[in-house]
């Protein structure tokens, strides 16, 4: 089983930029899909992108298109999410997702598309 860990989270000033990293364990990483989903306090859970397998393909809310950029080393066992141009409604936990196997392909963006998750790393922007 792939499990998540996400890092490189942190306090940002509005405008800045930052890089959100996720090592997954497991040898079979480069068969998964892979997500990244945000909470801010209040809120549900809401999809910011996700990638397949090889990379080929990406998925990015209305939200954080033209902003946010995600890939993948498969080499390393990681995802990582580019956030720039950060505002402050950007802020919240961001968590990790493993897709499942069916979507290998595909990008899904529905969180009952994704089957294992980390913990969270806060991101927080300040105006």
């Amino acid at each position: 089983q792939v499990q998540p860990v996400e890092s490189g989270g942190g306090l940002v000033q509005a405008g800045g930029s930052l890089r959100l990293s996720c090592a997954a364990s497991g040898r079979t990483f480069s068969s998964y899909p892979m997500g990244w989903f945000r909470q801010a306090p209040g809120k549900e859970r809401e999809f910011v992108a996700s990638i397949s397998w090889n990379g080929g393909s990406t998925t990015y809310s209305n939200s954080v298109k033209g902003r946010f950029t995600i890939s993948r080393d498969n080499a390393k066992n990681t995802v990582y999410l580019q956030m720039n141009s950060l505002k402050p409604e950007d802020t919240a936990v961001y968590y990790c997702a493993v897709g499942l196997p069916t979507f290998s392909s595909y990008s899904p963006t529905r969180p009952a598309d994704f089957g294992s998750w980390g913990q969270g790393t806060q991101v927080t922007v300040s105006s």
